[in-house]
């Protein structure tokens, strides 16, 4: 008898295999060719992961794992460079919470900015106005010097925010939760990136890319999978800008943390509580040096979670599905990852088309959120169910806890 297995193999004429956890999971005709797309690449190692959370992105799919050896593809890291996800598990239970929640998201809400206005620009809501003292010495201490190398190299880099978004949201699918677990213990959970800083070191860099190929008469199934090889100016400065986002990722992450249990605790809403219990940090957008079947590799994870055995990870649904605390165990088929989240089901406007302001009340219901036009892109029903993209990775990674928002602040 074949040995089962927990994926389906997509072959292709030219490329590497693409194996992909995907049963029981719709996965669209345009992500697909994505796939097979960036499987015709002559520096892939052995074969690409797809999970199962794989939809459509710029160049590479979203919820893909691509190994690579003498190359780098800025695009299949993205633009949203380092975007992670964060959990803090308290002492505090589902009795602790009062019985309106809209005071806990408001004191949230006043300590991180979040969301955008005036493009970005002068006195974005997004953005702080008078940076804390605690996120000043962060950037000095630990990111602006890294920073300026990057900037001597490729000053175009230096316009827009930087140290006035560390610390804080952003827009689309980033969030701030409250939730419960399955014993009704109160975890904080949040989801962003390296914001704009980040976006503009990934945008810069692919286009960069692009030149490159265009500049030796490189042909290439989809220009955005243009690449740097190894060994070349642009890919030492290219992986250096890229490390430095993905660690200003993580630092945003943890401020964010900080700000969001001090505004809680400062609120009178709840008791003293502790958080030393478990922290999870983890990217789902970055390229990482690993090893794997004996060879030194760049795993890029667009869209996926590192899951070696015994990694902790996080993937979260959507605004009224349940998340997850997962472990990992360190499935070499999909080189050690598994999904970063549901994964959309449909673009945001086909979102905003297809559902409306009471359709997304519903689906929200019992969750102290936002509920106007202007998230409705991000209503449940625009993702995959995750209960199915659960089931489909359970060779990937083992549920240690399952969560239930109770409070979600989006930008």
């Amino acid at each position: 008898m074949p040995e089962l297995t927990g994926y389906n193999v997509i072959t292709t004429e030219k490329g590497v295999p693409i194996k992909a956890w995907t049963k029981g999971v719709q996965v669209e005709d345009q992500a697909r060719q994505q796939l097979i797309n960036a499987s015709q690449l002559p520096f892939i190692y052995k074969w690409i992961a797809a999970m199962p959370d794989v939809h459509w992105g710029v160049g590479a799919t979203v919820g893909s794992v691509i190994p690579t050896k003498g190359a780098i593809i800025p695009a299949a890291v993205g633009v949203d460079i380092g975007c992670g996800m964060m959990a803090v598990q308290t002492d505090l239970d589902a009795n602790h919470l009062p019985d309106s929640l809209k005071a806990i998201r408001s004191a949230i809400e006043a300590a991180v900015p979040h969301g955008r206005t005036n493009h970005g620009g002068a006195g974005d809501r997004g953005a702080w106005g008078s940076i804390p003292l605690r996120n000043q010495e962060v950037w000095r201490d630990e990111l602006k010097d890294r920073y300026d190398t990057v900037l001597r190299k490729h000053p175009k880099l230096d316009r827009g925010n930087h140290a006035n978004h560390l610390g804080t949201l952003g827009t689309g699918n980033h969030f701030i939760e409250v939730c419960l677990d399955e014993a009704d213990h109160v975890w904080f959970m949040l989801h962003s990136g390296s914001r704009g800083v980040g976006n503009r070191m990934g945008s810069y860099f692919i286009e960069l890319a692009r030149k490159e190929m265009r500049r030796f008469y490189i042909n290439l199934p989809d220009i955005d999978l243009a690449y740097f090889p190894e060994h070349t100016e642009h890919f030492d400065d290219y992986v250096e800008a890229v490390e430095w986002a993905q660690d200003y990722a993580r630092r945003n992450r943890d401020l964010m943390m900080e700000q969001i249990l001090g505004a809680v605790r400062a609120s009178g809403k709840l008791p003293p509580f502790t958080t030393e219990l478990k922290v999870i940090n983890c990217h789902h957008n970055y390229v990482a040096r690993e090893s794997h079947f004996g060879e030194n590799v760049l795993v890029t994870r667009k869209g996926a979670v590192r899951a070696r055995e015994g990694d902790m990870g996080i993937i979260p649904g959507s605004m009224g599905a349940r998340s997850y605390i997962v472990r990992g165990k360190g499935n070499v088929e999909s080189f050690h990852s598994c999904s970063h989240g549901a994964g959309r089901a449909m673009s945001r406007n086909e979102a905003r088309r297809r559902f409306s302001l009471d359709d997304h009340i519903r689906m929200t219901e019992g969750v102290e959120c936002r509920k106007d036009e202007a998230v409705i892109d991000e209503t449940p029903a625009a993702y995959k169910p995750i209960d199915a993209v659960m089931a489909a990775q359970a060779d990937l990674v083992e549920i240690v806890h399952t969560l239930r928002q109770v409070v979600c602040v989006k930008g």
